[in-house]
């Protein structure tokens, strides 16, 4: 039973069926009978994880088992203290209101792949990045929390599930890597600091 890091690029749908405009993940994978763990929009990119053991699919990527994914966030704006607060804090968002989150301001990594293509950025506004913690993953919440507290995003980039990390594993956009299963029970039984 593979469990599969991949690192999704801009644009790919985080599907394997054909899609008619757009690349899915079987243009990069040609593992049978491995799904998403939780998935990311075609504009977001990042890490996913992919298995075929619907259990550790579960454990992954259910909200309610506390497997925090870590966002880096690029905005329109000046993402100030308040901005950061409110974020952080739990948020209304109409249908539900968000869980309280981890988010800090950042300087981008500098091990960070430009995006193809390129972000759009208006020269009159500026542009901040976040770092955000999550542990629940609703449909395009990151875009729609921020939005909330009016810092539209620019870029999403999904860096972190769980103790795994595209630090601790450099892969680039539409590279992947095998690990073993055990590395995730290994990591789960880690203590926290």
């Amino acid at each position: 039973m593979p469990l599969i890091l991949f690192n999704k690029p801009f644009g790919v749908m985080c599907q394997f069926s054909n899609h008619p405009t757009r690349q899915t993940l079987a243009d990069y994978l040609d593992t049978p009978n491995v799904y998403p763990a939780g998935r990311l929009d075609a504009e977001s990119e990042g890490l996913i994880l992919l298995t075929d053991d619907g259990a550790l699919q579960h454990r992954i990527s259910h909200p309610n088992l506390k497997q925090a994914k870590t966002y880096l966030v690029q905005v329109e704006g000046a993402a100030d203290a308040g901005a950061q607060e409110k974020l952080r804090n739990p948020l209304d968002l109409g249908d539900f209101v968000t869980r309280r989150c981890d988010v800090k301001h950042i300087v981008e990594p500098a091990w960070l792949w430009p995006r193809n293509p390129p972000i759009r950025t208006r020269a009159t506004a500026p542009t901040s990045w976040l770092a955000i913690a999550l542990s629940e993953g609703k449909n395009r919440q990151v875009r729609r929390m921020t939005a909330a507290v009016g810092l539209p995003t620019l870029r999403l980039v999904r860096i972190a599930i769980g103790a795994f990390t595209l630090e601790a594993y450099p892969l680039l956009p539409g590279e992947f890597c095998e690990v073993s299963p055990d590395e995730l029970r290994k990591k789960d039984d880690e203590p926290t600091r």
